[in-house]
């Protein structure tokens, strides 16, 4: 992907708490860079959580799989710049795709697969319509199927 297939960029500054005695990032909190940007997302597009899946439709998203890739550290203080869409878009699951970078430098590449699912039995359940198209409209690049 190309830093321009990214609607999304958000801003962040590596705090203190977040590095390790070498000032690097703690390779555990990129995932909460993540989810930072996840939520940022649905904001983005206009989807209000919980309220949009769970009150209206009666779905909720799991998260079942995330990996990270590191390509290089990003260190304390450093601005970082932080890109998430969505990359692919099944009957009832996503894959949100985030890249964070320092200025031109590609840091770290990260996927975070979501399921659509009924919260009490826990069954998958398709994502519904609203949602897919906001998704669809956002997206640069049209989803993978």
């Amino acid at each position: 992907m190309a830093k321009e297939d990214f609607h999304l960029s958000m801003p962040l500054r590596v705090r203190w708490a977040e590095v390790d005695p070498q000032s690097i990032v703690f390779n555990a909190h990129y995932l909460t860079y993540c989810d930072i940007c996840s939520t940022e997302y649905w904001r983005a597009i206009g989807v209000r959580y919980p309220e949009d899946l769970l009150r209206a439709h009666g779905v909720d998203i799991f998260v079942i799989k995330s990996t990270l890739e590191y390509h290089a550290s990003a260190r304390f203080d450093e601005m970082l710049d932080i890109r998430g869409r969505m990359a692919r878009l099944g009957r009832s699951s996503m894959v949100f795709r985030v890249e964070m970078y320092r200025g031109d430098e590609h840091l770290i590449t990260g996927e975070v697969v979501y399921v659509c699912a009924d919260p009490k039995t826990q069954k998958s359940a398709p994502i519904p319509a609203s949602v897919r198209e906001r998704i669809e409209a956002w997206e640069i690049v049209k989803p993978a199927a």
